[in-house]
């Protein structure tokens, strides 16, 4: 393992970030609403295809975090699986983001399936080669907050690009996925090749135990119990969340009446959500990691309430909501993802394996399937409602319980997952006895290795 990182290598490392980040984010926020709205699919298909894509991910992502942690190459473990992933993912991109006019439920769900397929080939290894580069408790935080801080500069410029798009007058959902597919075709290329030339990977921790297969493998990762509590927890944020971002343009459009600002809303809420990382990582060295993810959780939670209650005219009010509690976006990201690298290093002492692969194929997994949820909940519930995007006026009776679904059920859904931080149990202290134990092992297998 690499100790006292360089920020230099940390942020070659980070670089991928800034362009899978503008690719997950139009899935979310504009890709469901296109295709409901400018091609005349029906919503709950839309979404409901979106969610369907989403299920390769329970054969592929802990198939590869095991070959990812079980086969070494020249170029290390992690580093080939992203050089394969990126040509997959970038025409996956385009095809979704740049469909023809007769694409259809089918199409969608076929491409996006393989854009996932090869998100799932960068991603997973990405986070578990940040979680190698370091094994201290603040450093590895350190990590994922570099990293979660060039997704959002990432995001932000895509925004940017977005706002200035729409001075210009180019504010059709087709015309601005077209040019978020050119900057992640032209971009992510560029961005993986200097990272994986110029950052290197941290080493395994070895183990003196032979290695296991994937069922195996997959019965020590169900056997965490610490895992198992972030994985409930990181369900329902990302679940809650992605309903909020489904629904911004749509609620833009149908209740407030202005969807001409949404990208200056989310513009505003990603430079929040950047401006606010230096806090969070400060409150995290204060209280700990997993007592900042509460608050951050709960701030989101308690700001999301007054949404309900926004009509037309109310669109000002909205905005500075969305900014207000879209500052704790980064925190809640940066932290889980450290949190779960401490917890994976129980997961190791505990098995006596080196099984961070397949813990972070769990780990991406889950998200990939709860911002699945999240868009699935996002149209299938305002469809059971009677919305559809398509109808000339929509409803006071139909507005009111949209605005339920995008502010209420979210919060709770947010205090809900706090619910399963609450006295949990890796903190600092037992963190640094579990890194103790695990250098103690490696040594002695190092001073073992010499003998032989």
């Amino acid at each position: 393992m690499l100790s006292g990182v360089s920020l230099r290598t940390l942020f070659l490392y980070a670089l991928p970030a800034l362009m899978t980040s503008v690719a997950a984010l139009p899935m979310a926020l504009f890709v469901p609403a296109f295709y409901a709205s400018e091609l005349g699919l029906p919503l709950a298909a839309v979404g409901a295809a979106i969610a369907a894509s989403r299920l390769l991910d329970v054969v592929t992502d802990p198939l590869i975090g095991s070959l990812s942690d079980r086969f070494s190459t020249r170029w290390g473990r992690r580093k080939p699986w992203i050089l394969l992933g990126t040509p997959l993912f970038v025409v996956s991109v385009w095809q979704v983001f740049v469909p023809g006019e007769n694409a259809g439920v089918g199409y969608l769900l076929f491409w996006s399936a393989l854009l996932y397929l090869g998100f799932t080939m960068i991603d997973l290894p990405h986070k578990a080669w940040g979680a190698e580069l370091s094994t201290d408790y603040d450093e590895r935080t350190r990590v994922t907050g570099v990293r979660e801080a060039l997704a959002t500069v990432g995001q932000v410029a895509l925004l940017g690009f977005l706002v200035f798009l729409g001075s210009r007058g180019v504010d059709a959902g087709a015309a601005q996925l077209q040019g978020m597919a050119w900057l992640i075709v032209l971009g992510l290329p560029l961005l993986v090749a200097v990272a994986l030339l110029c950052a290197p990977e941290g080493r395994p921790e070895q183990s003196a135990q032979p290695k296991l297969g994937l069922l195996a493998g997959l019965r020590i990762v169900a056997g965490n119990p610490a895992f198992g509590r972030m994985i409930g927890c990181v369900i329902l944020f990302v679940s809650g969340i992605a309903i909020q971002g489904t629904l911004h343009r749509l609620i833009l459009a149908d209740v407030m009446g202005d969807a001409s600002v949404f990208a200056w809303m989310i513009f505003i809420e990603n430079v929040a959500t950047l401006a606010a990382i230096p806090a969070w990582l400060w409150l995290s060295a204060r209280i700990g990691k997993h007592r900042a993810l509460i608050a951050a959780a709960l701030w989101l939670a308690v700001l999301s309430v007054p949404l309900a209650f926004l009509r037309a005219g109310d669109t000002t009010a909205l905005i500075v909501l969305i900014a207000i509690r879209g500052s704790s976006f980064a925190s809640l990201l940066f932290l889980a993802n450290s949190i779960a690298a401490d917890v994976i290093d129980v997961g190791n002492l505990a098995s006596g394996r080196q099984r961070s692969g397949l813990y972070f194929a769990a780990w991406g997994m889950t998200i990939k399937l709860s911002l699945a949820l999240g868009v699935l909940l996002g149209t299938v519930l305002p469809a059971s409602v009677g919305y559809e995007p398509a109808a000339a006026v929509t409803s006071p009776q139909v507005q009111g319980a949209l605005m339920l679904i995008y502010g209420l059920l979210p919060a709770v859904m947010m205090a809900a997952g706090a619910a399963f931080l609450y006295r949990f149990p890796i903190t600092r202290e037992r963190h640094a006895e579990v890194r103790a134990a695990l250098d103690a092992r490696a040594g002695a297998l190092a001073d073992a290795e010499r003998f032989i």
